[in-house]
């Protein structure tokens, strides 16, 4: 009985590496955000918020209960006045991730934050999105590219700004280096 204890135990030392290296594979070709990234209409950065996003959602169990949560009778749960219990179910880590979502979503705006829910978390195309939204046609993309973008300043992921070209605007103006402009204010009849 000892030795096959210790055989699991070494079994399970063995296994566990190797498990805890592995990584959920995620199916690309169900995202809309793939699909535009393969056609080049979005930058890895705006990729990698969006599907940070929907990493996020999907962690935080917020997606819509497709059938019913028969967990609840089988664990007895259920609180006062027969409603259900999410207590015990509701871990640290998810509540965390819930947390991440609303801060995501709050801090691109509630008109960005639609589309980025569509299309990054329930998965819609962009001609859903932008009929359910009342949108022109093929003006989705812009406005998923401008949440996108947002998304990603909220994420840090946007390269330092000494990275970048100096993208600082310089004013012009049609004088010349010496010009002053003149201001012409005409008198003010005195208070008396």
């Amino acid at each position: 009985m000892a030795q096959s204890r210790s055989r699991r135990t070494a079994a399970r030392a063995h296994a566990q590496p190797a498990q805890a290296r592995r990584q959920p594979e995620r199916d690309l070709a169900e995202s809309p955000l793939a699909w535009l990234m393969r056609r080049k209409m979005l930058t890895e950065i705006e990729f990698d918020a969006g599907e940070k996003l929907r990493g996020d959602f999907w962690f935080a169990e917020m997606t819509p209960r497709v059938t019913a949560n028969w967990g609840l009778l089988l664990s007895g749960g259920g609180g006062s006045r027969g409603s259900p219990d999410l207590g015990p179910d509701l871990r640290d880590n998810v509540i965390a991730a819930r947390e991440r979502v609303r801060r995501a979503l709050s801090a691109v705006g509630p008109d960005l934050a639609g589309v980025l829910i569509d299309v990054c978390c329930h998965l819609k195309g962009l001609e859903a999105s932008e009929r359910a939204c009342g949108w022109p046609q093929r003006s989705g993309k812009v406005i998923l590219r401008i949440a996108l973008g947002q998304l990603a300043r909220h994420y840090g992921m946007h390269p330092p700004a000494g990275a970048q070209e100096d993208r600082r605007v310089r004013i012009s103006h049609w004088g010349t280096d010496d010009y002053r402009p003149r201001l012409d204010v005409e008198a003010e009849p005195a208070a008396e």
